[in-house]
C-alpha cells in the first residue's frame, strides 16, 4: 500500500476535502464564504458532500418508488380503479406545492430546518410502506383509495422538504458553489436514473408480477430513510427564530413582496411561464406515441435519452447558474422551444426515420430544458432572498406555482380536442414567452439589492439566518 493511500485512510477529512474539490471544481473555500457563517464554512466540504448523497439518494427514490412510473404499474396490477390512477400526478404535483405557505411559517420559528427535511424524508420512507401493506392487505379499490391518500401525505412532506432544502441549502452552501451542489444532484440522480430505467425496462412489466412492485416501492422506503439520514448529518448553525408567522400572514407578505419587488415579480411570471418546460416530458411522450413505432421499447429509450440530458448537462448548467441564473432560465427556454419545433419537423420526414432513436433527440433537448429551468430558477431563488425572509420566498413562489399546476391539464385537453400539433404549437409559444419572461429578470444579485434596500419589504435588518 503507497504511502498516500496510507494517507487517505487515515484522514478521512482529507479524502473528504478532496472530493469536495472534485465535485465542487474549487478547493479554496476561505474566499467563498462571505454569505455563511464562518463555522458553517468549516463544515462546508462534509456539509456539501452529504448534501449530494442525499439528493442520490432521494433522485433515485423518486424514480423507483415515484407515482409517474411504478405507483401507477402497481395500481393497475391491483385491479384499482382507473381513475384513482389518473390522480397521482396532479396530487404530487399539487399537493407538494399549494401547503407551502404554512410550512413556511413553521420554519421561520424554528433554529435549526433541517429537521423539517429529515421528518419529511421519514414521512414519505413510511408512507410507501404502508403503501405496501394496503396492496397485500386491503381489496383493490381500498388499496387504490388508500394509496392516493397515502401519497397525498406524501406529497405534502415533499413540500415541506423544498422549503426546508432551499433553507438549509442557504445557510450552508456559499454563493458561487450552490449551482454546482443542484449540478452534482441532478447528475448523480440523472445515472441514478438511466440505470434504474434500464433495470425497470427489463425487469418489470412480464406479466403481473407483484412481488416486483412492491420490491420497487420497499427500496424507494430505504432510499427514503437513507436520505433522510445525510440531511440528519449536515452541520447546520442555529438560525434567527424572530419572525413566525402563520398561512394567511405568510401569504400577506408574499403579496406584499409581489407588489414592492419588481425583481420577485419578474421572477415568478418566469417561473409561470417555464411551468410548461417542467411538466412537459410526459405531453412529448404523448407526441412520440403518435409519431413514431416501437411500443415499450420506444419509451425505455425516451426514458434513458431524459436520464443522459440530466448527466450531460447538470454540471455545465450548474456552473453557468453560479455566474448567471437568469441566463440559464433563458437559455433552458429556449431550448425547449427548439425540442418541440424539432418534434414537428420528425413528423415530415420518411417513415423510415420516424424511429425512437431519431426522436430520442427531442427527449435529449426536452430533458437538458428541464434541467436547466431547475437548476436556474432554484438557483436565483436562494441567491436573491435575504436570509431571514428565504423560506417566505420559496414558500410564495411554490404554492403560487401549485395553482399553475393544477390547469397544466389544459395542454392534455388540447391534445385531446385539438390535435396533438396544436399542442405542440402551444408548448412552443409558452416557452418562448418564458425565455422572454427571463430575458427581463434581473440577476439574483441586482434582486437581492433591492430586497435589502426595500423597507417595506423587509421585516427588520439584514442578518444571517
Amino acid at each position: 500500500m503507497s504511502e498516500a493511500s496510507k494517507v487517505k485512510i487515515r484522514n478521512p477529512e482529507q479524502l473528504s476535502n478532496r472530493t469536495y474539490a472534485v465535485l465542487s471544481g474549487d478547493d479554496q473555500t476561505d474566499r467563498l464564504c462571505e454569505a455563511i457563517p464562518e463555522s458553517a464554512c468549516t463544515n462546508l466540504p462534509r456539509n456539501y458532500l452529504l448534501n449530494v448523497g442525499n439528493g442520490s439518494a432521494s433522485k433515485l427514490a423518486e424514480q423507483v418508488a415515484g407515482p409517474n412510473v411504478v405507483l401507477p404499474w402497481l395500481m393497475a396490477a391491483l385491479g384499482a380503479p382507473a381513475a384513482l390512477i389518473g390522480l397521482l400526478m396532479p396530487i404530487k404535483q399539487a399537493g407538494s406545492l399549494l401547503p407551502q405557505l404554512a410550512i413556511a411559517g413553521a420554519i421561520r420559528s424554528v433554529a435549526r430546518r433541517k429537521y423539517f427535511w429529515v421528518f419529511s424524508g421519514l414521512t414519505q420512507s413510511a408512507c410507501l410502506l404502508l403503501m405496501i401493506a394496503a396492496a397485500i392487505f386491503l381489496t383493490p379499490t381500498q388499496a387504490g383509495w388508500t394509496i392516493v391518500g397515502l401519497l397525498a401525505v406524501y406529497a405534502m412532506a415533499s413540500g415541506t422538504a423544498s422549503v426546508a432544502f432551499q433553507d438549509v441549502v442557504g445557510k450552508t452552501i456559499p454563493k458561487g458553489r450552490r449551482g454546482r451542489l443542484l449540478a452534482n444532484r441532478a447528475a448523480i440522480g440523472g445515472a441514478l436514473t438511466i440505470a434504474a430505467g434500464i433495470m425497470i425496462h427489463q425487469y418489470v412489466g412480464r406479466g403481473d408480477d407483484m412481488l416486483v412492485y412492491l420490491g420497487l416501492v420497499f427500496f424507494g422506503a430505504l432510499l427514503w430513510f437513507l436520505a433522510s439520514g445525510f440531511f440528519f448529518l449536515i452541520r447546520e448553525e442555529a438560525g434567527a427564530t424572530a419572525g413566525g408567522r402563520n398561512a394567511l400572514e405568510e401569504a400577506g407578505v408574499g403579496v406584499r413582496l409581489v407588489k414592492q419587488l419588481s425583481g420577485y415579480r419578474r421572477y415568478l411570471l418566469a417561473r409561470a411561464l417555464l411551468l410548461t418546460v417542467e411538466i412537459a416530458t410526459p405531453l412529448f411522450v404523448l407526441f412520440g406515441q403518435g409519431v413514431v413505432a416501437g411500443g415499450a421499447v420506444g419509451l425505455g429509450t425516451f426514458v434513458v435519452a431524459v436520464g443522459v440530458a440530466q448527466v450531460v448537462g447538470s454540471p455545465f448548467w450548474g456552473r453557468f447558474s453560479d455566474a448567471s441564473s437568469r441566463k440559464v432560465l433563458y437559455w433552458s427556454a429556449l431550448i425547449a422551444a427548439a425540442a418541440g419545433v424539432v418534434a414537428l419537423l420528425i413528423t415530415l420526414l420518411p417513415e423510415s426515420l420516424q424511429i425512437p432513436p431519431v426522436y430520442a433527440l427531442v427527449f435529449i433537448l426536452i430533458g437538458l430544458a428541464e434541467a436547466g429551468v431547475r437548476l436556474g430558477r432554484k438557483t436565483w431563488l436562494v441567491d436573491a432572498a435575504p436570509p431571514q425572509d428565504r423560506a417566505t420566498w420559496v414558500a410564495f413562489s411554490n404554492t403560487s406555482i401549485g395553482l399553475l399546476v393544477l390547469a397544466g391539464g389544459a395542454l392534455g385537453l388540447i391534445a385531446q380536442f385539438l390535435g396533438h400539433e396544436i399542442m405542440m404549437l402551444t408548448i412552443i409559444a409558452l416557452s418562448l414567452a418564458g425565455a422572454l419572461a427571463a430575458w427581463y429578470m434581473p440577476e439574483a444579485a441586482e434582486a437581492e439589492r433591492e430586497a435589502i434596500n426595500n423597507p417595506l419589504a423587509d421585516n427588520g435588518p439584514t442578518h444571517h439566518s
